[in-house]
């Protein structure tokens, strides 16, 4: 994130280092739990960095020592094109295998995931089958894992599928870049758009330049053609052909989701988790505000579910 201009709490930048993985440079945000408590792998969705995430990591990390690596092309990471690889399911897949593999070896652990972070991680586990081993339980917050998930009207659908195909492609995605993503043109959108209204309806007035400075930051560190090919993923995901036996623990927010039927995305994951257990948070939106802190956050994670979470490292 270069030219940053919203700082960050030294808890933030302090638990942040520098990885290289993959012919890849990114980051990755640790924060140690309590002793003997296990290990946790968070990883998060669209529209996203370290620092956006950091209040759920670091809710989580009351129970567990919590790891949270970039993604290739978000946050401020290189993307799969600087490899000359394309930005597919299965790309983010074994990225995070090759992670997994250095981070813990033959270490059992769990994972955490955020919305479509859930959907790389379920096509990983299902591509691996000895990492799955090693898993314990998943956790999904507000997961998905089939394009029938979403709550889309079939306009809306047609125009994010015409326009995320047709900006993730190299010319486009530099003048979407150069045009819409320059700081005046964003500031002004999230002032006037009706759905910048709506989204900033639960944001505090002395928060709302922070949020969007922060907003900026999020859309000029996430590589455009990235953003637009995993959008693309949307409209054709369907992760229900492999079943995994590994507890799933989903977390949904009910009709405050403003892009899934929840009763859909249960269906299908019951048709690739043997076991699942389904929670409802607290919360008003399908994500935190993009400056929440683990406060704020905690509204994510279920009073049923954190009776789970203290049981890690018990015997």
């Amino acid at each position: 994130m270069k030219n940053a201009k919203l700082r960050f709490p030294n808890a933030v930048t302090s638990a942040i280092t520098p990885l290289n993985i993959c012919g890849l440079s990114g980051r990755m945000l640790s924060l140690k739990g309590p002793k003997a408590t296990g290990e946790m792998l968070f990883i998060y969705g669209h529209h996203a960095s370290l620092e956006r995430y950091f209040g759920i990591a670091e809710d989580l990390s009351q129970y567990t020592t919590v790891t949270m690596p970039d993604l290739p092309g978000f946050g401020g990471m290189d993307s799969f094109h600087s490899i000359n690889e394309e930005v597919t399911i299965d790309a983010f897949a074994d990225y995070l295998a090759a992670f997994i593999k250095y981070r813990y070896k033959k270490q059992p652990f769990s994972i955490a995931a955020m919305s479509l972070g859930f959907a790389f991680v379920t096509r990983m586990l299902q591509k691996y089958p000895d990492i799955a081993k090693q898993v314990t339980m998943v956790i999904s917050i507000v997961g998905f894992s089939h394009y029938e998930d979403f709550s889309f009207s079939k306009t809306r659908t047609f125009m994010y599928k015409t326009s995320t195909a047709f900006f993730k492609q190299k010319v486009p995605a530099v003048l979407f870049r150069t045009i819409a993503l320059n700081s005046f043109v964003i500031r002004y959108a999230y002032k006037h758009t009706k759905n910048a209204r709506t989204k900033f309806a639960t944001v505090s007035k002395k928060d709302i330049e922070r949020t969007i400075q922060m907003e900026i930051l999020l859309w000029q560190s996430n590589e455009v053609r990235t953003y637009m090919a995993t959008a693309q993923m949307f409209f054709s995901l369907d992760l229900t052909k492999k079943q995994l036996h590994i507890p799933l623990h989903h977390i949904s927010v009910g009709e405050a989701d403003q892009y899934f039927n929840e009763t859909i995305v249960e269906q299908h994951l019951r048709c690739i988790y043997s076991d699942c257990s389904l929670y409802r948070a607290q919360s008003t939106a399908h994500a935190p505000t993009v400056i929440a802190d683990a406060k704020e956050a905690s509204a994510m994670i279920p009073k049923e579910l954190r009776k789970v979470l203290s049981s890690l490292g018990k015997s």
